[in-house]
């Protein structure tokens, strides 16, 4: 008979979060190729575009559900709309499903007993899907936004994929800017977005770097230069 303790047995919530995550990151990749679709394609574009408002209707709706299923077994009533706030924005704006990444890595390591990669390497590859996700997702939404309207400066999606990776890094060249509400509210939203993503990415390459020149300093022998 063995002595190691028994594993705790997950809550409904818990064990929840973990059978969906992974499916419902694979319906938001769905929700943002029928957005993508929806906005990019022409008018005439038929019956394409009918079918991408009807993927982007259904995985809504998916979310509406899974969101509804949570809070139920959570049994917080209402203050689970405080402590989990991140999935009641996700659940009004599905494109920013990709702030999510690190919840759906939680989900898959569960599932395993050590993570493959390190520490370092687990977080900038997670903060750079995020930003490849949040970016393309951004310019849809910009675009969307910008495209029809007086005095725009975005006028094509490659315009806007140049925006986002402007903002996304900082660097902020101001030959193209959003000039609606909608627009300017997906911009703030960017900057804040990058600014935590490229602080978690440099900084956790210059712990690595750190931590490889320190492994070096000690192989040195005593007495080396």
């Amino acid at each position: 008979m063995s002595d190691r303790p028994a594993a705790p047995v997950p809550d409904r919530l818990t064990e929840w979060e973990q059978r969906t995550e992974v499916p419902l990151f694979a319906a938001a990749l769905v929700f943002l190729a029928g957005y993508a679709v929806r906005v990019l394609a022409p008018l005439g574009a038929q019956p394409w575009r009918d079918i991408a408002l009807a993927l982007v209707a259904f995985t809504w709706l998916l979310f509406g559900v899974d969101y509804g299923i949570r809070l139920r077994l959570s049994g917080q009533g209402r203050r689970f709309v405080r402590t989990h706030w991140l999935d009641t924005v996700v659940l009004l704006l599905p494109l920013l499903r990709p702030l999510r990444v690190v919840q759906i890595y939680t989900a898959v390591q569960k599932r395993r007993e050590q993570p493959r990669m390190s520490l370092y390497a687990r977080v900038m590859t997670y903060a750079g899907l995020t930003t490849v996700l949040l970016g393309f997702s951004a310019a849809l939404a910009v675009y969307h936004q910008e495209r029809g309207a007086a005095g725009s400066t975005i006028r094509t999606f490659g315009d806007a994929v140049w925006w986002a990776c402007a903002t996304l890094t900082t660097v902020g060249y101001g030959d193209a800017v959003p000039v609606t509400f909608g627009g300017r509210v997906v911009a703030a939203g960017l900057m804040a977005c990058g600014l935590a993503l490229l602080g978690a990415v440099t900084g956790s390459f210059s712990s690595w770097l750190l931590q490889v020149f320190a492994r070096e300093d000690e192989k040195r022998p005593p007495g080396s230069s």
